[in-house]
């Protein structure tokens, strides 16, 4: 049997597309999925590579682009004259460092050095450059010392110097940053990019022809290329003399360059089946792209795999450090002199600030447990019968008012996720888009909206139409060039008032504006869809089934540890935050939800809670929920502190009397939550006399640039009963999630937790990390100089990357001084010891984070006792 021509040039391209996939896959695990900024949700930069430990990550990157992925000398020595950091536990890292290493010198000498580099500042003046060090440096280089300098895998790009004036680097990450914001934009474009329903590979292709900031030359090449993605960035790599074994490493260098663009690009592939192959039309066009600019100059110099390794450096460092003269290096055997240069080399800054941040981490858990064996010496009793029950998101803006809560006689709190663990997607009434109301790394099941019976419904849809209608006309008007000309006639006037009372009078005019809107809208009491609705096979469920209410009631129940001991009225609280002119405002809602206040989903469950053959239902499965007890819910509103009604339902009476004392005691609650988190930020210390006025005005100026702390200075999780931290004063630092082990036979709600809500933790806990320890990469700078571009996300300036992180507003406290710790999200399981075992025997996931130091580990057993498992 012959094959023809054409069949074998179709295997032929089936294998090349198989291959460069398989490739492109393989090396996006360096970048994250990027979501638009106003569906924000917290990502570890590093999800993908949590198989190799977090120095191995932090050497990688440090190679490849000169990142510094352990906090910085600064941060380190400001935690350390703060009562941060125990030098004790410095010393204890430092010497089983030491056991682990063998390099032929006395102990002394290695433990001088060492106690040395750690403590002692780097010199005044670069030593490398005295002329001894350099002639020293020469003729240690005849010598073969075993040091094999750490690979450093670079684009030729970034290894290739000017072209056309401009740096190779900077020209290709300048024409990528103008046809990203033109193929990705949502809303900013007045003239859209065209045929980009054709990819972007293609739609740039036949774009870049046409660009005049190209040479007729470099369009003639574009043009020439080939028509598929794939195929021309295989050939692309192979005429840039990319080696086979060497492309993986090659594409991620090129993903590292600029992550948030290819990390948007990664997040749209993963949206729309359509556009599946979007990362590897954005691999195409930026390698397409770097060898149209570098093709002249091709070969160049082969890119070695091993860099020289620094001897001036290290013969510095013996200098500095150890006390020892160039003159007595001369007189040391050579065989001494290659044991104290690979000393030098092995404990580098990174090692070095590795064993600081270590040191920093054992601190934080040293004093957080002192805090637990305290509080179990010290017993609460409960004076006043259980009069009410709140339930709030595990986010660690929850634990300040939880405390001051448990402060009144007669209130418990609980501790859970806060979708409530409901899959659920939502849509408010009148609302043209729906929005997943649950953690990014789980996919919506059924879907909730708002409703109204026909007779209210019109009139409220009229009034919002209008709305709309105006806000929509004005949108329009400013991307229409004749009617934009017109614009600041019409609107000036209206426009200047609205500018000067929120400049002088920001908290007063919020405050108008909002009730003028709500006044005008009257959006009534809406009803929820909680019964199955018929619907199509393309769209998400409707509403549940009767079974479904049950199990999602029961579901949230245990994973919340409420299933007995009911109060008479028990309170879902959602949260959510408010402020104006804030790009990044999704990202102080809920951290996990994509911006999404949870508010919503606590009123479903509220509801679900309320009706009677569902609690018939739990009663038969063990929950027995009181007759005159009362589910309500509430959003919590962070920026403020404060608690607003969404659903309250009639109420028993014990449930109406619970509801009156709430009502007296929270604005005392709220005012003195207020007056602890407002005294953290910059600039206040106490200095302000009414801090529920402060929030309030915090929160409405459009100037403001931290209107609050977000989760900054978040370090641990704490998944227990509430006895074992609810008087301590945690200062807004733990997540805490209610976990009672003796209803957890089987271990199947301590796994559920770990895998979902301790994910969510650990990708904010290093969001923050990383946004705070690398800004200039990971964060997104300054939010006075942020751009909004293309209706996604930000950048500085114009020609910046997608800017993925926080800005330096939510972590610096001042140019000069941290303001969020960026330590390791530290896990604390209050349970047996096999439990911990068992969990870590069948989640592999969990237990490759902990031994790869991606988050640490303790646990309390039975009787009290602490371990740590890192």
């Amino acid at each position: 049997m012959t094959t023809s021509l054409a069949e074998t040039l179709n295997w032929e391209k089936r294998v090349v597309e198989f291959s460069i996939q398989d490739v492109v896959k393989a090396a996006s695990e360096v970048i994250v999925p990027l979501g638009p900024i106003s569906r924000f949700a917290a990502r570890s930069p590093w999800a993908g590579l949590e198989q190799q430990s977090f120095e191995q990550i932090a050497r990688r990157l440090k190679n490849i682009s000169d990142l510094e992925l352990f906090p910085d000398d600064s941060i380190l020595q400001m935690a350390r004259n703060q009562g941060e950091i125990d030098v004790n536990f410095l010393e204890e890292g430092l010497q089983q460092w030491l056991e682990r290493h063998s390099f032929g010198l006395p102990r002394t000498a290695t433990e001088a050095f060492c106690r040395a580099a750690l403590t002692q500042e780097l010199p005044a003046h670069d030593l490398t450059a005295l002329p001894e060090v350099k002639r020293l440096a020469k003729k240690l280089k005849g010598f073969k010392f075993h040091l094999k300098a750490r690979p450093s895998v670079k684009t030729l790009s970034q290894r290739f110097g000017p072209i056309d004036g401009e740096w190779a680097l900077v020209e290709l990450n300048r024409h990528m940053i103008k046809w990203c914001k033109l193929f990705l934009d949502e809303s900013q474009a007045v003239w859209p990019m065209p045929i980009r329903e054709e990819g972007f590979y293609s739609a740039w292709q036949q774009m870049a022809t046409l660009d005049p900031a190209l040479t007729k030359k470099k369009r003639s090449q574009i043009k020439n290329l080939p028509k598929e993605a794939d195929r021309a960035l295989t050939e692309a790599l192979s005429q840039l003399g990319i080696a086979y074994s060497e492309r993986q490493e090659y594409l991620e260098a090129h993903l590292l360059a600029l992550p948030g663009w290819a990390g948007m690009m990664q997040w749209r592939s993963q949206q729309n089946i359509q556009e599946r192959s979007l990362l590897t039309d954005y691999l195409a066009v930026r390698i397409s792209m770097e060898l149209v600019f570098l093709k002249p100059y091709l070969p160049l110099p082969e890119q070695g795999t091993e860099g020289e390794v620094q001897l001036e450096t290290l013969i510095s460092a013996w200098l500095h450090w150890g006390n020892l003269s160039i003159n007595q290096w001369y007189r040391l055997p050579a065989a001494e002199q290659g044991a104290r240069l690979n000393l030098a080399w092995q404990f580098d800054k990174i090692t070095r600030n590795r064993l600081w941040l270590e040191a920093w981490e054992k601190t934080y858990e040293n004093q957080l447990k002192e805090k637990f064996v305290s509080t179990k010496q010290r017993t609460s009793v409960q004076k006043k019968a259980l009069m009410a029950q709140f339930v709030f998101c595990i986010d660690v803006r929850s634990e300040p008012f939880r405390r001051k809560l448990e402060q009144i006689d007669g209130f418990e709190t609980f501790g859970t996720a806060g979708f409530f663990n409901l899959d659920i997607e939502t849509c408010k009434l009148d609302h043209p888009h729906s929005h997943p109301s649950l953690p990014i790394i789980s996919k919506p099941q059924f879907k909730v909206r708002e409703y109204l019976p026909e007779s209210q419904y019109q009139a409220f849809h009229e009034r919002t139409e209008a709305v709309q209608s105006l806000s929509g006309t004005f949108k329009q008007m400013k991307h229409n060039l004749p009617a934009s000309l017109l614009l600041p006639e019409v609107s000036g006037p209206w426009l200047s008032i609205q500018t000067l009372a929120r400049t002088f009078l920001p908290r007063s005019t919020g405050s108008t504006f909002r009730k003028i809107l709500e006044s005008w809208i009257k959006k009534p009491d809406v009803k929820l869809t909680l019964d199955r609705m018929e619907h199509t096979s393309t769209e998400l469920p409707v509403g549940f089934t009767e079974g479904e209410k049950v199990q999602y009631a029961e579901q949230a129940l245990k994973m919340m540890g409420l299933t007995d001991h009911f109060a008479p009225f028990v309170v879902i609280c959602g949260h959510g935050s408010r402020s104006v002119n804030n790009p990044y405002a999704a990202s102080l809602d809920c951290g996990a939800c994509g911006g999404a206040s949870s508010a919503f989903n606590a009123r479903v469950l509220a509801e679900l809670c309320n009706l009677s053959h569902v609690r018939q239902a739990l009663d038969e499965r063990g929950i027995s929920i009181p007759k005159d007890t009362v589910f309500a819910a509430a959003e919590h509103i962070t920026s403020l502190d404060e608690l607003n009604w969404i659903y309250l339902p009639q109420l028993s009476e014990q449930a109406e009397q619970a509801y009156k004392q709430i009502q007296a005691v929270l604005p005392k609650v709220s005012e003195e939550v207020n007056a602890e988190r407002i005294s953290k930020l910059p600039n206040f210390k106490n200095t302000f006399k009414h801090p529920k006025a402060e929030a309030e005005r915090l929160s409405e100026d459009w100037s403001e640039v931290r209107p609050e702390w977000g989760l900054a200075r978040n370090a641990a999780f704490v998944i227990g009963e509430r006895s074992l931290t609810k008087d301590c004063n945690l200062e807004g630092r733990v997540f805490l999630h209610n976990y009672n082990w003796k209803k957890d036979k089987n271990g199947s709600l301590l796994a559920g937790i770990i895998a979902g809500p301790g994910t969510v933790c650990q990708w904010i806990n290093l969001q923050y990390y990383a946004s705070t320890v690398a800004p200039h990469y990971y964060g997104s700078g300054n939010k006075v100089t942020q751009t909004v571009t293309a209706g996604i996300g930000v950048m500085q300036g114009n020609a910046s990357d997608l800017l993925s992180g926080l800005p330096w507003q939510s972590v610096m406290q001042s140019d000069q001084q941290a303001y969020h710790a960026p330590l390791r999200l530290l896990v604390v399981i209050q349970a047996p010891t096999e439990y911990v075992e068992r969990l870590l025997n069948h989640d592999r996931a969990f237990r490759q984070k902990v031994q790869n130091g991606w988050l640490r580990l303790a646990s309390i057993d039975p009787e009290g006792n602490w371990k740590s498992w890192s």
